[in-house]
């Protein structure tokens, strides 16, 4: 979308196309294309746009965001209930309905890296152990017996939610990408702030993410990637089913929390780690730097606002917000950070309260103390901490060794302890340098490097390289996302083997996912079309995963399930069953990719990582 709108909140949204008569609806979508073509002025908090020579739209935007309807204002006859007022909150960025005001708390549904676990032995969510809470377990035997505690369970209004919900996305599921246009997504979004209000921000902020994907989707962004839109369908999908029957901890994981909030942490001594640049598809951009302590914990200092690739690329040289330094988020990944009443979020975000006091300290190299021990890790309970819940970052040791084409471009090929690695882009936005950088590094084959990536799920050992030593001084580091490498910096070229690594003979999961895939762009019609799946069955049978093949033929079962009534009249399709069976396919293949992972990389995902 070209034009420069303000964030408008999905209630707004939704309840501005709810007004329209069918008849404008039916022309929404095309009354948004026509708004991106017109010409518009901002004017402080106010957004006007020139609908035609004599009407004129208007956003009232105080604080930078939309919060009521009545801020959309519109100058034709037709106004209060003309579709120009809906199609401009639906080509308007999505805001969020809980604006992270306050510098010790911060929205729990906020698109960013996370970073590092709970203490280990410890939950996140677990309340304070304190003195007080261990003498409760001292019971004198002469008190009565109490009965035990029925577990909580969903209220009534946050099970109508869950089913609006599950109805909204099942819609969208059913047409697609082109067929969920402005009218289904307000639908999810108005399910989005039932949810929120009914004490459900985590699948409101789910299904808000699938509005932003469709919306990406759409508008042919660079932006946008097919397997987010799925995961966050299925995450929609799969949590509006299992809330109604969850009880206790699951109930309370499914719920979510609106905001995470800051404990206190005494003194922290950090060192410097990595920078990388944030830029999501909800609309959100800027930089995240990762610090850790002498015992290897790991912290994160975050400054990502709603924004595009320009903050992403500029957010860098902007100075941390903690305390009175002066560091940016570039100096900080190479230097050290001295803090005292410090704040930390369950994610491991340090908070920038009032009373938090921060200075510049020295850093420390990768391969000096304290930080050379997070590469001390053996590589498997890496990925095996990554699987569970961790932060998802690996420390590894590598030998380049060449390239590998995959359908979304060329690859490194990296040794990593005998185990042959692929290191991919974390980011294929042509403004971020981390495509060149890789394409830099396939012409030093041979080359050894210490680097930080990112684990990405896959039947083969793969990963997202973030950061890397640099090629001629391994003494200091570049920020792939940041840092753009020269030839210069470049060593002579090493002698390496002749030929390629062998392609491992992968399991054809793919012939279910790309059925998930396709489902999720193109709506159930796309698997509807007369065909036998009884080929591709077969085929993961005999590879072991007959469950799969159980699992593609009934999405294609339930996709072209059309009955007729008495008068031979097609029936409309049973949305729910091909919802469901959609759901089971994109949930096997999820646990099937995390199995085949952890076993390609040689962890054991059930079993804890080491403390």
């Amino acid at each position: 979308m070209s034009l420069d709108l303000p964030p408008v909140a999905p209630a707004v949204t939704a309840e501005l196309v709810q007004g329209l008569t069918p008849r404008l609806r039916k022309r929404l979508d095309a009354g948004v294309t026509k708004l991106a073509g017109r010409p518009s002025v901002r004017d402080g908090d106010t957004v006007r746009i020139a609908v035609d020579g004599d009407t004129h739209l208007e956003l009232h935007a105080p604080g930078g965001t939309v919060t009521s309807t009545d801020a959309i204002r519109c100058g034709c006859l037709l106004a209060p209930d003309c579709l120009h007022r809906a199609a401009a909150a639906s080509a308007a960025p999505i805001a969020d309905s809980e604006p992270d005001s306050d510098s010790d708390s911060e929205p729990a549904s906020q698109s960013m890296p996370d970073a590092a676990p709970a203490p280990v032995g410890q939950d996140a969510s677990d309340p304070p152990r304190t003195p007080a809470a261990s003498a409760s377990k001292t019971i004198s035997t002469d008190a009565q017996p109490t009965s035990p505690a029925e577990p909580e369970t969903p209220t009534p209004d946050q099970r109508a939610a869950a089913q609006a919900m599950y109805d909204a996305a099942a819609a969208v599921l059913e047409a697609g990408t082109d067929g969920a246009g402005a009218v289904l997504q307000a639908e999810l979004l108005r399910a989005a702030h039932t949810a929120r209000i009914s004490g459900l921000p985590r699948i409101a902020a789910s299904a808000v993410s699938v509005v932003t994907q469709l919306r990406a989707a759409r508008g042919a962004e660079p932006a946008y990637r097919l397997s987010e839109l799925t995961a966050a369908l299925r995450d929609v999908l799969g949590t509006a089913h299992r809330l109604p029957g969850s009880t206790g901890p699951e109930l309370a994981s499914l719920r979510g929390t609106a905001r995470q909030p800051y404990t206190p942490d005494g003194s922290l001594r950090l060192y410097g780690l990595f920078s990388e640049p944030v830029l999501t598809a909800t609309g959100y951009a800027g930089a995240v730097t990762w610090t850790a302590d002498a015992e290897g914990r790991l912290y994160t200092v975050s400054d990502v606002v709603p924004g595009g690739s320009g903050r992403a690329v500029g957010a860098a040289d902007r100075a941390i917000r903690i305390g009175d330094t002066a560091l940016t988020h570039r100096e900080l990944s190479r230097a050290g950070l001295a803090v005292s009443g410090a704040t930390v979020s369950p994610t491991g975000r340090l908070g920038a309260g009032a009373g938090v006091r921060a200075v510049r300290a020295s850093g420390a190299a990768w391969r000096a103390d304290p930080l050379a021990d997070l590469w001390a890790l053996p590589v498997a309970e890496q990925v095996a901490r990554a699987l569970t819940g961790g932060d998802g970052l690996l420390f590894l040791d590598v030998t380049l060794t060449g390239t590998v084409r995959e359908a979304a471009g060329d690859c490194l090929l990296a040794d990593c302890d005998g185990l042959t690695l692929r290191l991919a882009a974390a980011h294929d936005h042509p403004a971020l340098p981390y495509r060149e950088n890789l394409r830099l590094l396939s012409d030093a084959p041979g080359t050894r490097l210490r680097v930080v990536a990112r684990l990405d799920p896959s039947p083969v050992p793969r990963a997202l390289l973030l950061a890397a030593d640099h090629p001629c001084d391994p003494g200091v580091h570049v920020d792939l996302g940041l840092d753009r490498l020269q030839h210069a910096d470049l060593p002579a070229p090493a002698m390496v083997p002749a030929g390629s690594p062998p392609t491992p003979d992968e399991a054809p999961l793919h012939l279910l996912r790309r059925r998930v895939h396709q489902a999720a762009s193109a709506g159930r019609r796309v698997l509807a079309f007369p065909g036998d799946s009884a080929t591709d069955s077969r085929r993961l049978g005999r590879y072991g995963f007959a469950c799969a093949g159980d699992l593609l033929d009934e999405l294609h079962s339930a996709a072209a399930d059309r009955s007729r009534d008495v008068f031979g009249r097609l029936v409309p399709a049973d949305v729910n069953r091909f919802a469901h069976a959609w759901l089971a396919a994109a949930h096997y293949t999820e646990e099937v990719d995390r199995s085949l992972c952890a076993a390609a990389w040689g962890a054991d995902p059930a079993l804890p990582p080491s403390p």
